[in-house]
């Protein structure tokens, strides 16, 4: 069984820039910056005739490559946080990009999660930190952004489970149109 997503990858300046905010949070599994993408969609697990499916709808997918903008910080989970994570500048080509990446998959048999889709980029995955200690963590760093940078393509990942944090490899790559 494969553990798939699809996701963006980030250049290397936009993972050092991330890797920068990476400190002064007690309780926080910081990610590796090798780590660092943008999930379009989770898809959990698929054989390997369910990958073939999968490739075959995404490799329909057409939508024009454009440029995105990290921007701020937040986190996941209002009473309990677990997720610290960088913000993604409001963005409709990504948007677009996203619904294009849901329905193909939906065609092939995932149709994934039904929550609303807020693009962000992992930072940290935290256990026993206060909400108070993120909030003034987040307020520090709330004017962080980087970027524009060009999203020229789109990944198929797979993801392994195991040791401390999981290890992501690309199974599948798929460009986008050349931006005007």
């Amino acid at each position: 069984m494969y553990r798939l997503f699809v996701a963006l990858s980030l250049p290397e300046v936009v993972a050092d820039a991330l890797a920068q905010l990476q400190t002064g949070l007690e309780g926080a599994r910081w990610r590796p910056d090798e780590a660092f993408h943008l999930t379009l969609q989770f898809i959990g697990d698929a054989d390997r005739h369910g990958l073939e499916d999968i490739h075959a709808s995404l490799s329909g997918v057409a939508a024009p490559g454009f440029d995105l903008t990290l921007s701020g910080c937040g986190f996941f989970g209002d009473r309990r946080p677990h997720v610290l994570w960088a913000g993604v500048a409001a963005s409709a080509p990504l948007a677009h990009l996203q619904s294009k990446v849901a329905n193909a998959l939906a065609r092939a048999g995932y149709p994934g999660d039904r929550r609303k889709f807020a693009p962000h980029v992992t930072l940290a995955y935290l256990s026993g930190v206060s909400r108070e200690a993120v909030a003034r963590f987040c307020a520090m760093h709330g004017l962080f952004a980087c970027g524009p940078f060009p999203v020229e393509e789109f990944h198929l990942y797979e993801s392994r489970l195991g040791g401390d944090a999981s290890h992501y490899e690309i199974l599948e790559t798929y460009p986008l149109a050349p931006s005007r």
